[in-house]
């Protein structure tokens, strides 16, 4: 049984709240991406929110489309043709995705790796539920370590895209979702809306308040189907969270989960969640996936690195690893039970 994904619990953001729904709240589904993403604004008339919600429908559906390596897209084009190793051009909608995440891989040691899409796929994690599904076989896990696609291994000029590593597949689950809450929350500022929140599937960004109190927000507990801590935003911020629970299958009572070791192949082993607060939806979720596959010992040098200052890394045994800043605002539901480490000031 799989615990509840993400970071946020959406429903309970009115619980949280101490009040009931106010009249001048709307909110919104929409499945895309592969999970629920819930749209909540504040202070808005009903012919803004009617907008809004359109809007966002068709600009989900079409992010999902363009961005998805398994759909007949944007990407799913680029992926077919970066083999051939030959020049091609790259849809105008990926090209920014591809640039903004070079950044990120490169700074992160390419611990952020959206270039590792073979061995996502290897691993076939969207088939976590098959009774039947294993870990994929070791040599076929070598050879992609070994061939060790990178963003770097791309050249770019203008449109024309050349790969000189045909293991190249492009995966970005660890940055298209929010990439799309930016430019999201954006097309909501550009409606006059000034107090929202997008959360698709637990990971969120916030603008404003609700009303005269600021938005609450619940943080996954790892291994409990229970919250671990909540925390209130304050102005525009993202909260991100990877973790071991999202997406895993057990086997010969070991867990085998999406957040992979580009270094090793395998799932990395050190951390069970990572928390990320930052005005940037893109950057936050890329360096959660990063600060996660580097673990206890060297989230702290990337962090550093990365300019982060509001992390929280709970590891393999349950400790808790905190940013002074990020150690102020949280409220933990039960620190009697935690062992909290709180790092040095970044």
């Amino acid at each position: 049984m799989k615990a509840l994904s993400g970071l946020i619990f959406s429903g309970l953001l009115a619980l949280l709240s101490g009040c009931e729904p106010s009249p001048d709240e709307f909110q919104h589904t929409i499945l895309n991406f592969g999970t629920l993403i819930t749209v909540t604004l504040y202070d808005v008339d009903e012919e803004t929110a009617i907008r809004a919600f359109n809007d966002l429908d068709n600009d989900f559906a079409y992010f999902h489309s363009t961005w998805s390596p398994w759909e007949a897209g944007s990407l799913s084009r680029i992926n077919s043709l970066i083999p051939t190793q030959k020049a091609f051009s790259v849809g105008p909608s990926v090209l920014p995705l591809i640039n903004e995440s070079l950044h990120l891989a490169i700074t992160t040691d390419h611990l952020f790796n959206p270039a590792i899409g073979k061995l996502i796929n290897l691993w076939q994690f969207h088939k976590s539920d098959d009774p039947d599904i294993r870990p994929p076989d070791a040599d076929k896990i070598r050879a992609l370590v070994k061939s060790n696609p990178k963003l770097t291994d791309l050249t770019i000029n203008g449109i024309r895209m050349l790969s000189k590593n045909p293991d190249i597949q492009l995966n970005f689950g660890a940055f298209a979702k929010g990439y799309a809450i930016d430019l999201s929350i954006q097309h909501l500022k550009n409606l006059g809306i000034k107090n929202a929140i997008i959360n698709t599937g637990g990971d969120l960004k916030a603008i404003g308040k609700h009303g005269d109190r600021h938005w609450r927000i619940a943080i996954q507990h790892p291994r409990q189907q229970d919250i671990i801590a909540t925390i209130e935003t304050r102005g525009e911020e993202s909260i991100f969270t990877s973790g071991d629970y999202e997406r895993y299958y057990m086997y010969k009572g070991k867990r085998y989960h999406h957040i992979l070791d580009p270094r090793t192949g395998y799932p990395a082993d050190q951390s069970q969640s990572v928390t990320v607060i930052h005005n940037n939806s893109g950057f936050a979720d890329a360096a959660a996936t990063a600060l996660f596959i580097a673990g206890p010992e060297k989230w702290w040098e990337l962090a550093k690195k990365l300019g982060l200052t509001q992390v929280m890394l709970i590891d393999k045994q349950g400790n808790i690893h905190l940013t002074p800043k990020m150690k102020n605002r949280l409220l933990l539901k039960n620190p009697q039970e935690t062992t909290l480490i709180v790092s040095p000031a970044l």
